[in-house]
């Protein structure tokens, strides 16, 4: 993990491409997009199972590591309205029944706006961006809000690393600007874009187990 802080709070980057606010116990999750790959078998295209599982999985360690109070999810919590699929609202149901005492806040993002908020008795609290949390503005797309820093998502930030004998590795990564920082993608099942990164941005990139700050000038935008 990595520590960084913003908007005059510390921010723990954790390996499991999520973000921690220790002092409150607040984990930061963008794009955890649950419920994409039943979306895509229902248009017939072949993908793999169980990615809702092994995203409530991840979700499930964190909160047990973490001793997580509040998990406030950055946009795009729901893939599409084939989310709503009896087996992937179980497995959620089941989730949130072992996770009862736990506060939820969505910030809607704009597969939300088209999924729909989540069912009522997985006890959301459903909000437009941005959400204020002291010097922070928490929103799902990357933009300017006035006297706050952003933490966003909607981008899927990754960045590819050059080594020799053009060796390429692309790897998903947090993006901090001077105004407004955008975490990796959640979900088990996500694609990645690469950063364009601009002079002064921190970039941290995020191996199996590590978050590893890397030079803007190390990473290729494509």
């Amino acid at each position: 993990m990595a520590v960084i802080e913003v908007g005059g709070q510390r921010l723990t980057l954790l390996a499991e491409r999520a973000a921690l606010l220790v002092e409150s116990a607040t984990l930061l999750v963008a794009d955890a997009h649950i419920g994409k790959a039943v979306s895509f078998r229902r248009l017939g295209v072949p993908v793999p199972q169980g990615t809702t599982t092994q995203t409530l999985a991840a979700l499930t360690r964190l909160v047990e590591r973490w001793s997580v109070r509040h998990i406030v999810f950055l946009g795009d919590l729901l893939h599409s309205a084939r989310a709503f699929a009896p087996a992937t609202m179980q497995a959620v149901q089941r989730w949130r029944t072992a996770h009862a005492g736990l506060r939820l806040t969505l910030v809607r993002g704009n597969h939300d706006d088209r999924a729909g908020d989540p069912p009522v008795a997985l006890g959301f609290e459903v909000v437009d961006e941005p959400l204020r949390l002291g010097g922070l503005a928490l929103c799902h797309h990357p933009q300017a809000v006035a006297a706050a820093y952003v933490l966003a998502g909607h981008l899927h930030p990754c960045l590819q690393l050059t080594g020799r004998a053009d060796d390429r590795l692309r790897l998903p990564c947090f993006w901090f600007g001077p105004h407004s920082g955008v975490l990796p993608a959640f979900g088990a099942f996500t694609g990645m874009h690469p950063v364009r990164p601009a002079a002064g941005d921190r970039l941290f990139a995020v191996t199996a187990d590590q978050v590893l700050e890397v030079p803007a000038r190390g990473a290729a935008a494509g």
